[in-house]
């Protein structure tokens, strides 16, 4: 932490579902949707956070809602920045007028290229970081969890985000092996749109999705099943409809997105050594980020893999834990800028 007692770093999980902040001492104190609305007509932000989120589907044609962060990169440069300095002034409201600027850890997915990092770092700058350092999101992920990331021993993450899904194996301060696909959870809600529309001619929105999977979505079919109505629009004959689905057919429709996760989480440990397998076997495979929720993935890994799966205690916050808590370590990023943040 910095010499005055009036500077409070940050750590932040810029992430392309929600954007977390974390001070040290306070926990996470900005959880919030990556959305912006903006006014297309004057160019000005009219909304960000849950307010812009509340817009999406419902906005007059000189407003449009964006979500700046795609699988996990940042889409739109400028909207970033201006939504990460909304956030960062949200997280500092006490702020001493007299306090330096935060040295910001933020966390980037582990397959990103230099040029997207350094973006990240950049939009980190102009909303307001006196320096930013990148940590992986899965490493950040790891620490959050309670794993123990600078000891000799190895430790599974699998960080199910909104637009991507890490997996890595940690050990001694870095990522031993890692796989980053841009398969997560928007692409649940896709899932579940397409499967709607096939199945029922019935057209429902992002946020509909959403609400179904949270209510009633699940990995594989179980013996309980439950049922939600779903309201949208008749394609054949553009008027509203209601019908009702159950957790048997959200099960066949995430299908394929959870197979492309476990699929991911096997090519990882495939690549692992064989003494981090073995501590991999003894203490098992943590699962964290939104997607960790969807009732029954950790069975469907468990049941794949072999081994032993456990869901993160805040597998929401856990990313933005981490980021925080790196901040304890920020001279090992200074000068081992890469051993965190990609794995080489």
């Amino acid at each position: 932490m910095g010499k005055f007692s009036f500077t409070q770093d940050l750590g932040i999980d810029l992430g392309t579902a929600n954007t977390l902040v974390y001070i040290k001492g306070k926990g996470v104190v900005v959880r919030e949707p990556s959305v912006v609305a903006k006014n297309n007509t004057t160019g000005t932000i009219e909304a960000v956070g849950s307010d812009a989120r509340n817009m999406i589907g419902r906005t007059p044609g000189n407003i449009s809602v964006i979500r700046p962060m795609k699988d996990g990169v940042i889409a739109d440069y400028d909207t970033t920045a201006a939504m990460m300095k909304y956030y960062i002034r949200l997280a500092q409201k006490k702020r001493s007028p007299f306090a330096r600027k935060p040295n910001v850890m933020v966390c980037v997915p582990s397959g990103i290229t230099m040029v997207e990092e350094r973006a990240v770092i950049d939009a980190t700058k102009q909303a307001g970081a006196r320096e930013a350092f990148p940590v992986s999101e899965p490493f950040a992920a790891a620490i959050g969890a309670g794993l123990p990331v600078w000891e000799p021993t190895g430790s599974m993450i699998v960080d199910i985000g909104g637009g991507t899904t890490e997996v890595a194996v940690i050990s001694l301060g870095g990522v031993v092996t890692s796989q980053s696909i841009r398969t997560a959870g928007d692409d649940m809600d896709e899932a579940i749109i397409q499967y709607i529309r096939k199945k029922y001619s019935l057209m429902i929105g992002v946020r509909s999705a959403e609400t179904v999977k949270m209510e009633i979505g699940q990995a594989h079919v179980t013996d309980e099943e439950t049922s939600i109505d779903l309201r949208g629009r008749d394609l054949l004959t553009g008027l509203p409809k209601t019908i009702t689905v159950t957790s048997t057919e959200i099960a066949d429709a995430l299908s394929d997105t959870v197979t492309a996760i476990v699929e991911a989480v096997k090519v990882t440990l495939e690549k692992t050594p064989p003494e981090l397998s073995a501590d991999i076997m003894e203490r098992g495979i943590v699962l964290s980020g939104g997607g960790a929720l969807l009732k029954g993935l950790d069975d469907v890994i468990s049941d794949e893999t072999k081994m032993p799966v456990f869901i993160a205690e805040s597998p929401l916050d856990s990313v933005a834990i981490g980021t925080g808590k790196a901040l304890e370590y920020i001279e090992h990023f200074k000068s081992h800028p890469n051993v965190a943040s990609r794995n080489n």
